[in-house]
């Protein structure tokens, strides 16, 4: 897909590896719709990219008539849509069991909904527009890209619902591009491993020169910049399918 063609919907797209996904398919001629919960980032992105190039929508990913309704808008605004890339997601830390006693069930579920469920969610939609867009050269129909983590396949200690969470992002990715082969639309997924987002910026330095010393080439933390040019890579290139494509430096992540 060329990417001065893509209209696409991007969940997280206010902040993060969502933003960075957002400026890069905007500097490249794309058009963008941004679900996001946080209205202030999203509608300050909306008046620095431009009302031409991008829309703002308070999403929140695990509700189901929400996210039909406003595909729905994205449609009548846009014409169609065509890309999704999923980057809304939470990292609730939390030992199966600690000092306290077992986990809260509710913390658990919390993450599964919103990493996992969420993600379906706005893809079952996203998908069902897509099957309706007229073909291009190539006979596809649109791009899903879900981000997924390396916590899928090393987690850590105390990831337990992040890591459960991400490895259904991971589990979904093949069938659901085998689902949708018919139909000329491919389904991919990103496994980053330690990049640098709002996550990190509460970290003192010494922790997250740390973690950035445990990479061993790059040897620092990744760029949400990098994580939006491999992006725009799969969007490119139409023999990416069915795959979860790491973007880590060759980490592989220690039990704790």
């Amino acid at each position: 897909m060329k990417t001065a063609e893509v209209i696409a919907i991007v969940t997280g797209g206010a902040s993060g590896l969502g933003e960075a996904t957002t400026r890069r398919l905007v500097a490249q001629g794309g058009k963008v719709a941004i679900f996001d919960l946080n209205e202030q980032r999203g509608r300050a992105l909306v008046e620095e990219l431009g009302h031409e190039h991008v829309v703002y929508f308070q999403t929140n990913v695990t509700d189901a008539q929400q996210v039909e309704q406003q595909v729905a808008e994205v449609i009548a605004h846009y014409g169609k849509v065509n890309t999704l890339i999923s980057c809304a997601g939470i990292a609730t830390p939390g030992k199966v069991v600690s000092q306290k006693g077992p986990l809260a069930l509710d913390r658990f579920e919390q993450v599964i909904q919103v990493n996992l469920i969420g993600t379906f969610n706005v893809l079952r939609v996203a998908a069902h527009a897509m099957q309706q867009n007229e073909p291009n050269e190539e006979g596809e129909r649109g791009v899903i890209i879900n981000t997924a983590s390396v916590a899928a396949f090393e987690g850590q200690i105390g990831q337990v619902a992040y890591s459960a969470s991400k490895g259904g992002v991971v589990g979904m990715t093949l069938p659901i591009a085998r689902e949708f082969a018919r139909d000329g639309i491919r389904v991919m997924a990103i496994a980053p491993g330690l990049i640098e987002t709002p996550l990190f910026e509460g970290l003192p330095e010494p922790a997250r020169v740390s973690l950035a010393s445990s990479v061993p080439f790059p040897n620092r933390l990744g760029k949400p910049s990098e994580y939006a040019q491999l992006v725009e890579s799969i969007l490119i290139n139409p023999m990416l399918n069915g795959e979860v494509i790491r973007l880590d430096g060759a980490i592989r992540m220690q039990p704790k």
